[in-house]
């Protein structure tokens, strides 16, 4: 019952910062769903490092708990992601929508293995 703790103070964390970071993005007024791309970006890179860690170190389940599944899961967000590129097709340019989808999945799993070299050295 304890990992449901992790997870929640992890999640209530991780979605209070992508909501700072989206907040802050919307004021450049790019026409462009940054905030969301940044976070889902950094989730990643994050990700990768804490599961690359976690296979050369010995990382307590309570801090898987609370930073991978909590803290990452709560920052990153599919739905929004999804959301936003809904909003693309509809209301923009289709071709922002196309970017929106190619960045988001290409340059994630860039930042996930990324994540995973820098915590070789760790």
């Amino acid at each position: 019952m304890v990992n449901y703790l992790w997870v929640f103070i992890g999640g209530g964390l991780g979605s209070i910062c992508r909501y700072g970071l989206s907040s802050w993005t919307a004021s450049l007024k790019i026409p462009f769903p940054l905030g969301t791309f940044l976070a889902n970006v950094l989730a990643s890179l994050l990700l990768g490092f804490l599961l690359g860690l976690g296979t050369r170190h010995y990382l307590p389940t309570p801090l898987r708990f609370l930073l991978i599944t909590g803290f990452c899961g709560g920052f990153s967000t599919f739905s929004t992601f999804s959301s936003e590129t809904y909003q693309l097709i509809t209301q923009g340019p289709p071709l922002m929508a196309l970017w929106n989808v190619l960045l988001n999945v290409l340059i994630c799993l860039v930042a996930v293995y990324f994540g995973v070299r820098v915590s070789e050295g760790v």
